[in-house]
């Protein structure tokens, strides 16, 4: 993606729309001067922007990110190249989104990992004591619920690890 070139069609987009930076800021809840800098093509707009930006000129993303108009056969390719070199240019690795949401739906549901683990205790011990069958249930009930958990982590990450914006929340 060459950020001169998204720029320059910003500016573009923007001029046909008759307006200046800064109605163009106000519209979208920045200042002229960040207007500017996308136009300038020193930064690229964030992909929240680039989705406010694309419903306001009525343009697609992948348009944005081109920084031209496609036709149908011009946006498949651009598409596939524009889609790599965001992978390639994502300040997370994948593995660093994954341990990222791990540690955070961990910290969320703390109560239920400790109840469980508490649980467990509280049967084995009950089993030690009056020696009952609540040792010998004490284990796999654990275990059951231990990959219980680890399941639901594991489609919590799955759900934002890989939606592929690249970026923590």
């Amino acid at each position: 993606m060459d950020t001169v070139k998204t720029g320059q069609f910003i500016a573009n987009l923007r001029r046909e729309r008759e307006l200046t930076q800064e109605q163009l800021g106000e519209a979208l809840g920045v200042s002229n001067k960040t207007i500017s800098r996308w136009e300038n093509g020193n930064y690229m707009p964030p992909v929240e922007m680039l989705q406010e930006l694309s419903a306001f000129f009525h343009v697609i993303i992948n348009e944005l990110l081109s920084g031209e108009r496609l036709d149908e056969h011009s946006y498949r390719q651009k598409a596939e190249q524009n889609l790599k070199e965001s992978l390639s240019q994502s300040p997370f690795s994948l593995q660093e989104r994954i341990d990222f949401y791990k540690k955070k739906w961990r910290k969320d549901h703390i109560f239920p990992i400790v109840a469980g683990l508490v649980l467990v205790a509280a049967a084995m011990a009950a089993g030690l004591i009056f020696d009952n069958f609540l040792r010998f249930a004490a284990l796999p009930s654990g275990l059951a619920w231990s990959i219980l958990l680890y399941n639901r982590m594991m489609a919590y990450v799955e759900k934002h690890a890989f939606d592929g914006s690249g970026s923590r929340p």
